[in-house]
């Protein structure tokens, strides 16, 4: 009997790389959201892909840790899908892309093509 486990917990500190510098300042933490394919930046306006807030100062181009919004998980994914597109359920327990508010329960953290793997998180 096979069994799973999601890649990262609520509790659990995850890794991305910084795609613009990150500064936190007096402690103050600075939204996140899916800038690509394993990259995160700052959150602009009114962001549908918002993932955590950072835990520290980076660089651009610097893997560094931030706080997670929910839990991360890896699925099959039916059809292409991008980092930062809204997640809903497909046929067989894959993902697939979907309009932002329409049912959605996730965001993807990578970009996948047709059957590959793609992480993606709670939402």
């Amino acid at each position: 009997m096979g069994a799973y486990e999601p890649k990262f917990l609520y509790r659990d500190v995850i890794t991305a790389t910084a795609s613009s510098t990150i500064t936190v300042t007096n402690g103050v933490g600075v939204v996140l959201a899916v800038s690509g394919s394993g990259t995160v930046a700052p959150a602009g306006a009114d962001s549908n892909a918002v993932v955590g807030t950072a835990a520290h100062d980076v660089v651009s181009g610097e893997r560094f840790a931030y706080h997670p919004r929910g839990k991360v998980h890896i699925s099959t994914a039916a059809g292409a899908i991008t980092a930062g597109d809204r997640i809903n359920a497909a046929a067989a327990g894959a993902v697939k892309t979907a309009t932002a508010g329409v049912g959605n329960f996730g965001i993807a953290l990578t970009t996948a093509a047709d059957t590959a793997l793609v992480e993606w998180m709670e939402i």
